[in-house]
């Protein structure tokens, strides 16, 4: 019940997005090319859908793009999520070596990951290496301190019983580190979604032949604003739904060690 009621929430409030935008485009009678309607948007969604952006650079259909974009992404934030834990792990479990770490994290972790642009077209080349390249940057640092500041934070009786109990390094890691630090993960992981997504873009405006942020320049370039704001919608929603996803596992996996009631949602 609570879950058809965020879907009915969900559904009204993109309706009056959607009157509002269409509304304000009638009212003050703006120039189409300049920001076109939710009619004409939809049409331009239609023909990336179908047969790829008209006058644009590219042929491939906006599917094919968003496979491409996807399978990016998928390889850049696996990447970030198994580096970042790893790290977070071994920093939250070896608090000595972090202090000598944390310096060096703190120093890189404000440059933005387009800032290594250069660099990494230097590095890898164009295609789809930068563009990884790029996923793993934005989401690496969330999930690594996050991680980390988890394990630093679980309890020193936790360890004692762990001791009194003879468990192994292993057995400590599964049985305690991980079921503690859970929840501080997974935010950090659903933070990560975001930012990697939003990069993911960028990467792909600079040397990519394909996926959506390619497409996005490709309809700058081809003066589609129409199509523009179809792409910008589809980014959206693909955020939106990598982000429930990370969050349906997480209660999956809570309800699992019985820390929720699974379906509270």
């Amino acid at each position: 019940m609570q879950r058809l009621t965020k879907l009915k929430a969900g559904a009204v409030a993109f309706a009056v997005l959607i009157a509002v935008w269409a509304a304000a485009v009638r009212l003050f009678n703006v120039n189409p090319a300049l920001f076109p309607p939710p009619t004409q948007v939809a049409r331009a969604f239609g023909e990336l859908w179908t047969t790829g952006l008209a006058g644009g650079s590219s042929a491939l259909p906006l599917p094919v793009h968003i496979g491409v974009s996807l399978g990016r992404f998928a390889a850049g934030y696996a990447l970030a999520a198994v580096c970042g834990i790893g790290l977070g792990l071994l920093f939250g479990l070896f608090p000595r070596v972090f202090d000598y770490a944390n310096p060096v994290v703190q120093l890189l972790r404000p440059i933005a990951p387009v800032a290594w642009m250069p660099f990494i077209v230097l590095w890898f080349g164009i295609g789809d290496a930068p563009a990884v390249a790029i996923i793993f940057i934005a989401g690496l640092f969330p999930v690594l301190l996050a991680t980390a500041r988890a394990v630093g934070q679980i309890a020193p009786i936790y360890w004692q019983v762990a001791d009194n109990f003879g468990m192994s390094g292993w057995q400590k890691i599964a049985k305690i580190v991980c079921p503690a630090a859970f929840p501080q993960i997974m935010a950090s992981l659903q933070a990560a979604i975001g930012t990697a997504w939003i990069f993911l873009v960028s990467g792909e405006m600079v040397g990519a032949q394909s996926g959506l942020g390619f497409l996005i320049m490709d309809c700058k370039n081809a003066i589609r604003s129409d199509a523009l704001l179809a792409v910008m919608t589809v980014i959206g929603i693909i955020g939106l739904i990598l982000n429930k996803a990370v969050a349906a596992i997480e209660k999956r996996v809570q309800a699992h060690w019985g820390m929720v009631n699974g379906g509270t949602e």
